[in-house]
């Protein structure tokens, strides 16, 4: 066992028990897991992944086990605390940043120690590796893109979009540990508890592999917010016709302060860059407002805004897919409305 000290956060203090037994394996307690990384630290997704952790152990009545991999700093540790019952800590010189062979091998580690019912991960790419190759290793059962989760007589149960989001389907995971990684940002964010919680720092044997090297790695950034962060996002389609008119809608995506995206026929097609695209085989974005310029609103792109809090599309087609979704639609070129709108937001604005 090991006691942390005290933590002093905005005049607070945060005292640190003696973990109990359930730590070294027990199946006394039973816990549902929710895992956030050191390096990319307790941002709007990972509220999202505790707050999906925090009901699930509701419904089950076990214990929610807030798990930082990787760099964990005082500041990190002190925030999870307020959303967790207890607070893992798998902190190692190899995971200082995301390797997919060694981070594997630590949960894998780290979940035969804290024995869970469930473990829970966000929705970006390396959470979608890690969770079908974890659950294998664990001899448990995988679901991904979880909408909703919860739990009846011990089994998990996980609400998701199928048949290209067209509908939903609720599936029973029998077989235990339950590794899921859920549509995070789409999660009510996790509520603060009490702020007295269990913190411990897990022993873990790593050694470097080998077998898989990280060659290169890029980050792309677009203005100054991540695609999924972004309150507001100005999309165009192949109706667009090319790459010149996606400058026009750069134009007005700053005039409203937002972000600028794409369907996947434009990205194909060479127009943007890739990680513009949205939908199905793209990211999955809840913006607070989705406009939708020249896009005419497949099923698959759909499923990659079914969460934003408000679609508003432009589209020169009557009958287009995307008017049976979207809360305000226009039908109308383009060309006949962007700049308008733009020069009327810069009067409104000034």
């Amino acid at each position: 066992m090991w006691l942390a000290p005290a933590a002093q956060v905005e005049n607070k203090v945060i005292a640190f028990r003696l973990l109990p037994t359930f730590y070294k394996g027990s199946s006394l307690t039973s816990v549902v897991v929710s895992c956030i990384f050191g390096w990319t630290g307790i941002d709007r997704a990972a509220l999202g992944v505790l707050g999906a952790g925090q009901r699930l152990s509701r419904d089950l009545a076990y214990k929610h086990v807030g798990l930082i991999v990787g760099p964990a700093s005082d500041a990190l540790i002190a925030e999870a605390t307020k959303f967790s019952d207890s607070i893992a800590v798998a902190d190692h010189p190899l995971l200082d940043s995301y390797h997919s062979e060694t981070t594997l091998t630590a949960l894998t580690e780290v979940c035969k120690q804290l024995n869970p019912k469930a473990v829970l991960l966000g929705n970006d790419t390396y959470c979608q590796e890690l969770v079908p190759r974890l659950a294998h290793r664990l001899g448990g059962s995988a679901a991904g893109d979880a909408l909703k989760l919860s739990g009846r007589n011990e089994t998990v149960l996980v609400t998701r979009s199928v048949y290209g989001g067209k509908a939903q389907a609720t599936i029973k995971l029998s077989r235990a540990p339950a590794i899921l990684w859920v549509r995070a940002r789409a999660q009510e964010p996790a509520q603060q508890q009490a702020l007295t919680t269990d913190l411990t720092r897990l022993t873990l044997t790593l050694e470097p592999n080998t077998k898989i090297k990280l060659v290169d790695r890029q980050t792309e950034m677009q203005g100054t917010a991540r695609l999924e962060d972004a309150r507001v996002i100005v999309s165009g389609g192949r109706g667009l016709g090319g790459s010149e008119p996606f400058t026009q809608l750069r134009a007005l995506a700053e005039i409203m302060g937002g972000q600028m995206a794409a369907s996947r026929a434009a990205c194909d097609a060479g127009w943007v860059p890739a990680e513009w695209q949205v939908g199905q085989t793209g990211k999955k974005v809840s913006p607070q407002l989705y406009l939708a310029i020249a896009i005419s609103g497949a099923s698959q792109h759909i499923m990659g805004i079914a969460d934003a809090k408000t679609i508003a599309a432009i589209n020169l087609d009557p009958d287009a897919p995307i008017f049976q979704h979207c809360q305000f639609g226009l039908v109308e070129d383009y060309r006949q409305v962007v700049g308008p709108l733009r020069e009327k937001l810069i009067e409104l604005l000034a």
